[in-house]
Order: C-alpha cells, then sequence, then structure tokens
C-alpha cells in the first residue's frame, strides 16, 4: 500500500473548472486502506486523510486548463491526482461510433488529443497517474470503446500510452477493467500497466430482485480481486460506489477500508461521489451515488 501512499494521484471530474471548492467535511469511512474520491461537490475538500483526487476528461471538446486548477487544488491538500481520459465528448449527439473512433486511433487521427492532455498532465506538480479507456471488457454499450476485439483495443491502448509516456515520462498507468470475466483478454502487457483498476457499485434494491438477495462488498470484491490480481499488479477499486437501506450501506461503509490481508496486492478506493450518467440494468434508472443520497428510505 506504500506505492499509493508515496507516489499515486487519483479522482476529481474536469467538470472541476465549473465545480465550487465546497467546504463541508464528510466523514470517512473507518479503517486505514488509502482513500480517495471523485468529488465534484467538494465534501471530502477538508478531510486530510483523503489522498487521492480523481478527475474525469473527455479528449474532445475540453478545456485542458481546468487540470491546472485540479492541480492547485490538489497540492493545496498533499494529495496525488489520477486522470480518467474518456476517447470522446461529453456532448452526447456528437459522440462518434465505435468503429470511427477504433479507426481514428489505429490510424493516428487522434494522437494530437493524447499529446495535448499529456503535455499538460507533464506540466502539473502533483503525482499523476493517468487512467485511459477503462472497463474496455463490458458489453453494456455505455462506452465507445468497450467490447472491441481486444486485439484491437489492446494496440489502441498501447499507441495512447506511448504518446502519453512521450509527453509525460512521470505518471504512473492505471489499466483499469470494470472486474468482469474475460478481461484479461484486454491486458496490454506488464509494460503498459503500473497499476490495475476495478469499478464496484453496490445497488441493493438491484441486487435483491435480480441476484436474489444484497451481495456485500466483499463478496464483489473477492469475485473481482481474483481476476484482477492474477497479473502481479497493485489493484486498486478506481470507481466505488453504494446505494440502498440503512443497514445496507452502513455494511458496506465498515468494509470498504478495512484491511484485506488475504488480498495483499490491494492499495487503495476511491469512491465515486456523483450520480450515475448510465442507465443500470433492467430498468432501474440513475443511481444516485453521492454521500447525501446513498440511504434510500
Amino acid at each position: 500500500m506504500a506505492y499509493f501512499k508515496d507516489s499515486l494521484p487519483w479522482k476529481v471530474a474536469v467538470s472541476f473548472a465549473m465545480a465550487p471548492y465546497i467546504v463541508s467535511a464528510a466523514a470517512l469511512p473507518p479503517g486505514d486502506m488509502p482513500y480517495g474520491a471523485f468529488d465534484p461537490a467538494g465534501d471530502y475538500s477538508d478531510e486530510s486523510e483523503v489522498l487521492i483526487e480523481h478527475v474525469f476528461l473527455p479528449w474532445e471538446d475540453v478545456s485542458l486548463i481546468s487540470l491546472l486548477d485540479a492541480d492547485e487544488y490538489t497540492l493545496e491538500r498533499s494529495r496525488a491526482l489520477m486522470v480518467t481520459i474518456e476517447p470522446w465528448t461529453w456532448t452526447v449527439d456528437e459522440r462518434n461510433t465505435p468503429e470511427f473512433l477504433k479507426n481514428g486511433i489505429l490510424s493516428g487521427y487522434y494522437d494530437a488529443n493524447m499529446r495535448g492532455i499529456c503535455k499538460i498532465l507533464n506540466d502539473l506538480q502533483s503525482p499523476i497517474s493517468v487512467r485511459w479507456g477503462h472497463e474496455m471488457e463490458r458489453t453494456t454499450g455505455q462506452f465507445i470503446w468497450s467490447d472491441w476485439e481486444p486485439e484491437d483495443y489492446i494496440t489502441a491502448y498501447k499507441r495512447m500510452i506511448d504518446i502519453c509516456r512521450a509527453e509525460a515520462p512521470d505518471i504512473n498507468i492505471v489499466w483499469s477493467p470494470a472486474g468482469d470475466q474475460g478481461l484479461e483478454r484486454y491486458y496490454p502487457g506488464d509494460d503498459y500497466v503500473d497499476v490495475v483498476g476495478l469499478s464496484i457499485f453496490g445497488l441493493e434494491s438491484w441486487e435483491t430482485e435480480i441476484l436474489g438477495g444484497p451481495r456485500t462488498y466483499d463478496q464483489w470484491l473477492s469475485e473481482t480481486y481474483a481476476r484482477a490480481s492474477t497479473f502481479g499488479k497493485p489493484v486498486i477499486v478506481a470507481e466505488l460506489g453504494f446505494v440502498g437501506s440503512a443497514d445496507y450501506v452502513q455494511s458496506w461503509r465498515n468494509a470498504v477500508r478495512q484491511p484485506q490481508p488475504d488480498k495483499p496486492l490491494l492499495s487503495g478506493v476511491v469512491y465515486f461521489n456523483q450520480k450515475e450518467v448510465y442507465p443500470w440494468p433492467d430498468g432501474y434508472g440513475l443511481p444516485d451515488w453521492r454521500l447525501e443520497s446513498q440511504i434510500l428510505n
């Protein structure tokens, strides 16, 4: 876990420039697992034990100056910065097709997008980790870079990481599948991965109806960690959220920062303190993972 405590960056969104720096303390879950958050509302702004600030940005239609704001915010709090780069625009009706994106990356059309972001990252003062093209093994249709043929994704991933490292040689790289079966087919090789990320979200109502009963954090973690740990790299939960009854939320909250002696590669967890933007399966709408909305009456 020293790897993250000493050298790694985490999540804030690059709607950062538009988000106010709200001063409202939020109690951390109990435990000593390194902890971070995607926290655009600033709920954790005064929490000194938060080590990771996580930022999302698209590589189209983005003001890169907002990364400087994120860097300043992160430095003031002695945190590290994880930057998730999504290879599309956040303007939904202007997004390209998966085929266009894939061909564009492989042909070099998008090289300048990645290069421009990584040039800025090289100028930042915080420790930086880059997370590109996450949850690539998912088949839900949420991301236009997911569910490609593995060899196409790996070629695209390596091209983008090579470009970024050329511009920002000191960054760490987070390869971040969701944790589903088959993720190993998308592994780009040890030279292109410093950390393996996972996504774990608990929605009690969906688990009860679809899976036959609520699941614990440890159940989800054990299942996904078993797949992610096979590469021998440090593992983090790069996106974490949970919503349900008071008992369900308390159970998850009490577990997420606890030591995991049987999972020696687990090195941190990063909470996704924001509403969902893509519909949950089976008609469950858009869960609200924000701290203020976790408990459903």
